[in-house]
């Protein structure tokens, strides 16, 4: 490769085609193996259908990152700057699923890495250990109920109606504490939109809590939901 095309593009492309497509093709099947202990560790629980395809593409994009850049500083900074702009539309409101997305991530790029077959070892085996770590330390599923967690309260209250006064007779029923976190307004200033850490009383049915927050004159809306 000429000297001039080595500056503009950096060593990233001295790998050959068949060699890229290999450790691509290695990325794909980690990335495989991370989504179906995922799945595994998650069985039994809500997974959002688009999550563990994203942990596959992230192993592979990864995987091209360290091709892509080389050497090039310039391009480096360049492509931080173009990645910044796109975010995960949907929060991922548990650790567990962003420590899932950094997995794929480091697998990938160890993959994708330049110096020869060291790094996909590092990735194998780094992809093994983290995968028997996260069946031994998940979480224990038996444990959900309503009255050993901390539960999200949301309550929409018309504006003029005094929250606290209609929500406390429910309140002092069904829950053993409450602590108001958040509160906004809603529809256009009409309502008043209260976020409630709550945990339930032993015994406690949500379905019933919630069906007796709305009866309340006032209550235009109730959302429950563990933390």
């Amino acid at each position: 490769m000429p000297e001039w095309l080595k500056q503009t593009f950096g060593s990233g492309l001295d790998i050959s085609p068949s060699a890229m497509a290999l450790r691509l093709a290695i990325a794909f099947g980690c990335g495989c193996v991370i989504a179906t202990i995922y799945r595994l560790v998650r069985r039994g629980e809500t997974v959002a259908p688009s999550f563990p395809p994203t942990l596959v593409l992230l192993a592979i994009l990864c995987a091209m990152l360290p091709q892509v850049i080389g050497e090039n500083v310039a391009r480096a900074f360049g492509l931080v700057g173009a990645l910044s702009i796109v975010r995960f539309r949907t929060v991922v409101e548990d650790t567990l699923d962003i420590t899932f997305v950094i997995y794929a991530v480091l697998v990938g790029m160890a993959v994708g890495a330049s110096e020869g077959t060291r790094q996909v070892a590092v990735a194998l085996i780094g992809m093994a250990v983290v995968g028997v770590a996260a069946f031994v330390v998940q979480p224990r599923r038996g444990a959900r109920r309503w009255s050993d967690l901390e539960a999200s309260l949301i309550v929409r209250v018309g504006v003029g109606r005094d929250p606290d006064a209609i929500l406390r007779d429910v309140l002092g029923r069904f829950v053993d504490r409450s602590e108001l976190v958040a509160g906004a307004t809603g529809r256009q200033g009409a309502a008043l939109d209260l976020t409630y850490k709550v945990r339930l009383r032993a015994g406690s049915a949500p379905a019933e809590f919630i069906a007796e927050l709305n009866r309340i004159e006032g209550v235009q809306s109730v959302e429950l939901r563990l933390a």
